[in-house]
């Protein structure tokens, strides 16, 4: 996954996604999902290409885009932080633990932090109920997440991996 800008967009990128998508029921879907599987997010600049190729008005393209909260149009921070927001977890701390989340890093959810090395998420579930709270950090799923637990978490990243 590219996340440095728009480094990785070319408007190529779009015809080729197009080419293969373009005749499938809602194929501006497939289209963004595929771009931004590629990409990370969907550079501003994609959405003129994207209605050209399906033939659509860029307010159409920008709507979906906006309405679905799976697309973004800023690069993503090296590693996603995401956050359980469901009932279970948040009968089990998971309030605090986000609030202590965001505190820590010095961002909102929806936002990544100045460095580019988090971007942090809310989720309204992640499966992990019997394990309340749970978060995901990268690709790892973490349950029974405590504030204190998050600072390991956190601090384990920035360690180098021993041999």
């Amino acid at each position: 996954m590219n996340t440095n800008g728009n480094a990785g967009f070319d408007p190529r990128m779009i015809e080729d996604i197009v080419a293969t998508l373009a005749d499938k029921p809602g194929a501006l879907m497939l289209v963004l999902h595929a771009l931004n599987d590629r990409l990370g997010y969907l550079p501003v600049d994609s959405v003129p290409a994207i209605a050209k190729a399906l033939n659509l008005s860029r307010a159409e393209v920008h709507g979906v885009i906006s309405f679905y909260h799976d697309f973004r149009t800023a690069p993503p921070g090296r590693t996603m932080i995401r956050v359980c927001r469901a009932e279970s977890c948040q009968a089990m701390g998971a309030v605090a633990l986000a609030d202590h989340i965001q505190a820590r890093l010095g961002i909102k959810f929806g936002e990544t932090s100045n460095d580019r090395d988090f971007t942090l998420e809310p989720v309204y579930c992640l499966g992990n109920c019997a394990c309340s709270p749970a978060i995901v950090v990268g690709d790892a799923l973490y349950g029974r997440v405590s504030p204190e637990r998050f600072d390991e978490i956190l601090f384990s990243m920035s360690r180098p991996e021993r041999s």
